[in-house]
């Protein structure tokens, strides 16, 4: 059969049309950045050069690996500790520090920073500048006074599929936001609420990385909280769901830290206060609210350490961590920095009124979701608050409180009855 030969009007048109098509396909299907393993570690073999550090340094550093689960999910968070001169983790009388990376999985120079710190710490590397001489200067209350707690990937499964191809993904292995899974006005969703980015969970700390988290904050007691990411530049304090920070003089204290920071090695360009009120969105069930408002950590702080908002949405990796050798060296060495000027500056920031957490009372639904678990009663014990169907527990409970309420109204009512019936029996004059 012979075939028709398409007039040449066709081929003006496609040659028209073809440019066109070039950069509709080129906006649909931007080209996706891959990881830089030159740059980077993957997340067994960076557990592993910080196992062989602490190896190294027993004098000062010591790890451990918590796990937890359920419902067929398992999650394991390491812990690092940095403490020397002797001194016990768990002596009260120091000035704690606990710092966690790697909540999102995509995030993945969140990490590299925690292992640029670790290593400044145990004096295998320097900052340019900076050394750890300088700290113990005289005699303030520096790095030997520190009892610092770094988690080095707190969101180890959402890790792992990054590494496999999901270079979007910042959830933890079963779908849920770890940063959204906290208890302070959990589960509330705005207008711009993205389902797959922001799920919250089934319920408050109902993945088990949460849980470990929000357990070894309680049983630190830290001074400082600092939850590091990337995507932007920023400097944090609380709130995250809500546009305010918080009022008095620990918020002053908090903020006035933070423009040190920022000028020394932000450049200014940071920027700082409440996530809520700065992001443009409002963040329900975070971490730093949480920590900040019951844990009662007197400093608490979101840190963001890098975006680059020119890139496609898509292109998550480089979107989220720098690509090239100059930026990532002069990234890790400004951050780090900004991290020891908090070791040196966060002690002298808080007087002996402050250090310590202040009491409050709580909801029941905080007390039930843990708030005394692991922590150090007067006698300086662990206590153990058996930490399984937290929901149930508070949901009998709620039912329990009112069948009391029920059972009192009716008691009450039929004490009045009697008590007027028997006022109102006839007198029989004789």
């Amino acid at each position: 059969m012979r075939l028709l030969q398409p007039p040449l009007i066709c081929y003006a048109i496609l040659s028209f049309l073809q440019p066109l098509l070039l950069l509709l396909l080129a906006e649909t299907n931007p080209s996706v950045t891959p990881i830089n393993w030159d740059l980077y570690h993957s997340s067994d073999d960076l557990m592993e050069q910080i196992h062989s550090l602490v190896h190294r340094h027993p004098d000062k550093l010591s790890i451990e690996t918590i796990k937890s689960g359920n419902r067929g999910y398992n999650a394991e968070v390491n812990v690092v500790t940095y403490s020397r001169g002797g001194r016990q983790s768990d002596d009260l009388s120091n000035f704690r520090i606990l710092l966690t990376f790697g909540q999102h999985g995509r995030e993945l120079i969140t990490s590299e920073l925690a292992f640029r710190i670790l290593s400044i710490l145990s004096e295998e590397q320097f900052l340019p500048n900076f050394n750890g001489a300088a700290l113990n200067s005289n005699n303030t209350l520096l790095l030997d006074k520190l009892v610092i707690k770094l988690v080095p990937i707190e969101n180890y499964n959402g890790r792992k599929r990054v590494e496999a191809g999901d270079l979007c993904e910042r959830r933890n292995g079963r779908g849920v936001d770890l940063n959204r899974n906290w208890g302070v006005d959990w589960g509330k969703k705005e207008k711009d609420y993205d389902p797959y980015e922001e799920n919250p969970g089934t319920a408050p700390f109902s993945e088990p990385e949460a849980q470990i988290m929000r357990k070894l904050a309680i049983s630190f007691e830290p001074h400082i909280w600092i939850n590091v990411h990337s995507g932007m530049e920023a400097l944090f304090m609380p709130y995250d769901h809500k546009n305010t920070t918080p009022e008095g003089l620990p918020s002053q204290k908090m903020r006035s830290l933070l423009e040190k920071v920022n000028k020394l090695h932000c450049h200014n360009r940071c920027m700082i206060g409440s996530g809520g009120g700065s992001v443009g969105y409002l963040a329900h069930g975070t971490a730093t609210d949480y920590i900040y408002d019951v844990v009662r950590t007197p400093m608490a702080f979101t840190f963001e350490i890098y975006g680059d908002n020119q890139t496609s949405s898509r292109d998550c990796f480089k979107m989220f961590n720098p690509v090239d050798l100059p930026t990532f060296k002069t990234l890790l060495n400004d951050w780090s920095a900004a991290f020891f000027t908090i070791f040196k500056l966060g002690p002298i920031q808080l007087d002996k009124n402050s250090t310590k957490a202040a009491e409050k009372w709580v909801s029941i639904d905080e007390y039930l979701d843990g708030y005394l678990v692991e922590r150090k009663n007067r006698y300086g014990k662990n206590m153990e608050v058996i930490d399984v169907g937290m929901q149930e527990i508070k949901t009998y409970f709620r039912l329990f409180m009112l069948s009391s309420v029920l059972l009192m109204f009716m008691f009450c009512s039929r004490i009045a009855k009697s008590k007027y019936g028997r006022n109102s029996i006839p007198v029989v004059m004789q």
